[in-house]
């Protein structure tokens, strides 16, 4: 699956240097191919961005699922809304945020194709939201347990559709509120017959009754969560609750716990990696996270 050599030096230090060295180079790439397709919902038309590898051929894919900050750098997003097809607007595709674009570029070094879906902006909410905004009733008709599922499974029906796409190796990654979504979506598809996502990644999630479809979990494929012990928006303990019944039961799902780190721990932003935890946090997940995609 193109795995870079970076994973087969020896010693821990060179790993860890050379991973995080292909997010720091992010910036220097060409921007992602904006593409459009449909949400499973039936009426909403999706803009994704599309990180695409150099190798040629069918390639395994990745479906990313952003937080409820949106897709977009904090830079820019404040006075967007609508993004969407035929309508011009400072979010897009050159306006990603650091952590989504390293991200992508993540994944297209290691030969996945790696589709970034918007689920605010075809709903006039771009700008997303901001941290605590839990309650706030705006997002209601973008949130985790009913809306944003379907936008990843209309995700993973148009990389079903590519050519250039391995059916099924088709995974599912996403942080905070998209984290949340990754895990009902993994829940839906345990009462799907075949042809989901191959296995699923979720960073700091929410596992509260409002972020999850069910408290009784469950899941067919495999389900790797990160969770910081510091994180000051969601519970891991929560989390905890939840996953380890399902995961002594026999369901494939593993926690990774990391001390002292903070919700958003992954993020290359300064803020985030002036705290050691979250740097061991994040190249820890480096060094984890295309292994898991890899079996």
């Amino acid at each position: 699956m193109g795995r870079p050599i970076c994973f087969a030096l020896v010693g821990g230090v060179a790993i860890i240097m050379s991973c995080v060295a292909s997010l720091v180079v992010a910036d220097a790439r060409a921007e992602p191919q904006t593409v459009y397709f449909a949400s499973a919902d039936g009426r909403t038309q999706l803009v994704g961005y599309l990180f695409a590898p150099q190798t040629a051929g069918r390639r395994p894919a990745v479906v990313m699922l952003h937080g409820r900050g949106g897709p977009y750098s904090s830079n820019v997003n404040e006075g967007c809304t609508l993004v969407a097809k035929d309508n011009s607007s400072p979010c897009n595709a050159s306006s990603l945020s650091k952590r989504h674009a390293a991200w992508g570029a993540y994944w297209a070094d290691r030969g996945y194709l790696a589709l970034l879906p918007d689920s605010f902006g075809p709903r006039n909410k771009a700008h997303g939201f901001g941290r605590f905004s839990h309650d706030d009733p705006d997002r209601d008709d973008v949130n985790e347990r009913t809306v944003r599922p379907l936008d990843a499974e209309g995700a993973l029906k148009y990389l079903q559709s590519r050519g250039d796409v391995a059916p099924g190796q088709i995974f599912l990654q996403g942080w905070s509120n998209g984290a949340s979504t990754t895990l009902n979506v993994m829940y839906r598809q345990a009462s799907l017959p075949s042809g989901g996502f191959r296995a699923a990644i979720a960073l700091y999630p929410g596992c509260g009754p409002r972020a999850l479809i069910s408290q009784d979990y469950r899941a067919v494929s495999p389900v790797t969560v990160f969770l910081a012990s510091d994180d000051e928006e969601v519970s891991p303990a929560v989390c905890h609750r939840v996953l380890d019944p399902a995961e002594n039961l026999g369901n494939p799902i593993r926690v990774v716990d990391y001390a002292g780190a903070t919700h958003d721990f992954d993020d290359p932003g300064k803020a985030r990696r002036s705290v050691e935890a979250n740097r061991t946090a994040r190249e820890d997940v480096l060094r984890r996270a295309s292994g898991l995609f890899a079996r």
